[in-house]
């Protein structure tokens, strides 16, 4: 069978109609052991759930059933994209929100300044979330680093997160991740996965080499965690796929990277959320789709902060009227992945999903939550299905076949 998006691409009708994918990063829990509730569901979302009640709700699966997604491919997926063929390096997708121009020779790497115990053990993969400041700071000390077969490049993302582009060189992707992902273990090393990145791998080292000899005395950030090792990536333009003229407004560079890798026009669009939304509403007249991101659900999933998380979706929450006056003809508002706050980490588990336009049925759900979306009228799908399901409640898909 053609791939979905391939279909989609061939039904696409371009029109007048304004449509809005409002992703809430992390959004999808399980219940607190105590409560008996998950975040969304014990956050009051009156707006939220008035949408969900006079649209259409389900649960979207991003990769497939109990495969864990990263925030690549799982907004890769809503993107309409295949989430494994398509699949971006972090790095890539960190070095292109941050404004570096990529080429095709380069390769970018993800890097998490982290914290080392005196037996080079990790006790803080996120280095207690250092400011940027700080950040920039550990960035200017490690700019100076000499790798014998190429050039290295710094930046930093945003507080523990930094980039490292090595040019110059020949250089392979197929490198082990030093990340471990948990604490209480050192890093490994980045080690050639094939013969072609063994010189990768040696210039890797290298850099980390000098990372310890210039901050490894210092504390909370005293080492990097490296992961993501990915090329310039090489998507068709969903401008040209779905005949849309698509932008973004994230704060997060991480995610203006993955805009900018799928033809977006990338909106500034401020620090916080209320932000995004106003950037919106400025260009409402020049784009037709709007993809607004939303950092915190996931920051605190991470974080193992229930209560934070739960304010998070409240704060989204409150944003809903000033989205909904602006009239789009379709809105999505859903989740890349779920960060269940009491696992800290992304996890499996199925995505709640809305949808709301005047073309739907609305299905017998009156609350936007994990359980109540299992009972909703799109069931559980693939999250490779939303641009159609978007598009084609703003009247911008033909009939398929005679």
């Amino acid at each position: 069978m053609m791939f979905s998006q391939e279909l989609t691409s061939s039904l696409t009708l371009q029109t007048d109609a304004r449509v809005v994918l409002f992703v809430l990063d992390g959004l999808g829990g399980l219940p607190h052991p105590k409560l008996g509730l998950t975040e969304l569901e014990a956050a009051r979302t009156p707006n939220l759930d008035e949408l969900a009640s006079n649209g259409v709700t389900g649960l979207s699966v991003p990769v497939v059933p109990g495969v864990s997604p990263g925030s690549g491919p799982g907004h890769l997926a809503l993107f309409g994209y295949d989430p494994v063929s398509s699949n971006i390096g972090r790095g890539a997708l960190s070095a292109l929100g941050i404004g570096f121009n990529l080429n095709s020779s380069d390769l970018a790497v993800r890097l998490n300044f982290c914290t080392l115990d005196d037996s080079n053990n990790v006790i803080d993969r996120r280095a207690g979330r250092i400011s940027t400041e700080h950040n920039k700071q550990l960035i200017k000390e490690l700019s100076g680093i000499v790798i014998d077969n190429g050039k290295i490049e710094l930046a930093t993302e945003s507080q523990h997160r930094a980039v490292l582009v090595l040019r110059d060189g020949d250089f392979c992707a197929d490198v082990q991740e030093t990340d471990p992902q948990q604490t209480g273990v050192p890093p490994l090393r980045p080690e050639p996965l094939c013969k072609d990145a063994e010189s990768t791998s040696v210039a890797l080292c290298q850099f980390l080499q000098g990372v310890e000899d210039l901050i490894g005395d210092m504390t909370p950030a005293n080492f990097v965690l490296m992961r993501g090792y990915s090329g310039l990536p090489d998507l068709k333009p969903m401008g040209d796929l779905y005949k849309i003229s698509p932008a973004c407004a994230a704060a997060y560079p991480m995610y203006r990277g993955l805009a900018k890798a799928a033809g977006m026009a990338v909106l500034e669009a401020g620090d916080t959320l209320i932000d995004g939304v106003n950037t919106i509403c400025s260009k409402w007249t020049d784009h037709d789709f709007f993809f607004l991101h939303y950092k915190d659900p996931d920051a605190r999933g991470e974080d193992g902060d229930f209560d934070g998380k739960v304010a998070s979706i409240e704060q989204a929450d409150s944003v809903i009227p000033d989205i909904m006056n602006m009239c789009p003809s379709a809105i999505v508002i859903t989740g890349d992945h779920s960060t269940p706050a009491n696992l800290g980490q992304h996890s499996w588990h199925p995505v709640p999903f809305l949808i709301s336009s005047k073309w739907c049925v609305p299905d017998n759900v009156s609350g936007f939550g994990e359980r109540s979306c299992m009972s909703g009228g799109l069931g559980t799908f693939s999250a490779t299905d939303t641009m159609r399901l978007l598009l084609s409640h703003a009247g911008r898909m033909k009939k398929f076949g005679a």
